[in-house]
């Protein structure tokens, strides 16, 4: 495994060639690939070249590595994610975290499509992942590499605080209030049924998805500074005979918010220090 994380961190390193290469990387979920077009003088590597990188087949993940500029600071994009419920094995979901620790990177931004589980919660709102809630293979599970990170690492405060103060003081100028609360994320690819989603509320959750929280169990495990959101795009709360979950759907309402998510991460990336 470490020397499959080498040989493809060498080989994005030849392609990036003389460029800085970025501290800070943003992982795109379901329809959030627009925020790509916002990076300036893009460098646009396709999953397919990349060695022991694999494909993703999920709807609305484009597949795609960018180098460029956000906000004044180099930044490395992930347009699209890999995802256990495709059959890859939680190795393979959150190997290009590995390669982004070995390339530099000390902050994470991850962003998703989720399901309201909170009842205050509308589509369209942008929740600020607080904390969150596994209940899908932990990707840490086998041997520790110990040149990564300990045996046990602690998750008491997975989330950056810093950052997401940064992200409400944001949105304020944008003239948007953020949600802020718990994700849960399942194996998928079945949508939850509605004693599962009670059963998300009466654990402490406020979205429901199927996907970040492996990248983000890695990355704390790398030492990385972490942020992250999730865009709502159903109201999973809504217990009504009509209320039916569509994935099509999702990826429409995730493409309606892109816009104003891609402006905030923007102003977010804008504003962290510079040695971030």
């Amino acid at each position: 495994m470490i020397r499959k994380i080498d040989e493809t961190a060498e080989y994005i390193r030849q392609c990036v060639g003389g460029r800085v290469m970025p501290r800070i990387a943003v992982v795109l979920g379901s329809g959030l690939g627009l925020v790509a077009d916002r990076i300036k003088n893009p460098l646009t590597i396709p999953y397919a070249g990349i060695p022991n990188f694999v494909r993703p087949t999920a709807i609305g993940h484009k597949g795609n590595l960018i180098v460029g500029s956000l906000g004044g600071k180099d930044v490395l994009a992930m347009q699209g994610r890999f995802h256990y419920y495709e059959g890859y094995t939680m190795q393979q979901v959150t190997f290009p975290v590995r390669v982004m620790a070995r390339l530099g990177v000390k902050t994470l931004f991850v962003s998703n499509a989720a399901g309201a589980v909170n009842p205050t919660y509308r589509v369209g709102d942008m929740m600020v992942i607080t904390d969150h809630i596994n209940l899908l293979p932990n990707p840490l599970i086998g041997p520790n590499m110990d040149e990564f990170g300990p045996r046990f690492p602690d998750m008491t405060t997975v989330y950056s605080t810093r950052i997401r103060q940064i992200a409400i003081e944001q949105a304020g100028l944008m003239g948007e209030t953020l949600q802020q609360g718990v994700y849960v994320a399942g194996t998928g690819p079945t949508y939850e049924t509605r004693a599962e989603y009670r059963y998300y509320a009466a654990i402490g959750g406020d979205a429901a998805g199927m996907s970040t929280i492996p990248e983000v169990i890695v990355a704390r495990h790398c030492g990385m500074e972490i942020f992250g959101m999730s865009i709502i795009t159903n109201q999973s709360n809504d217990l009504s005979e009509t209320c039916l979950n569509d994935g099509d759907d999702v990826v429409r309402q995730a493409n309606l918010a892109a816009e104003k998510m891609s402006t905030l991460f923007e102003r977010i990336i804008a504003n962290l220090p510079v040695t971030a």
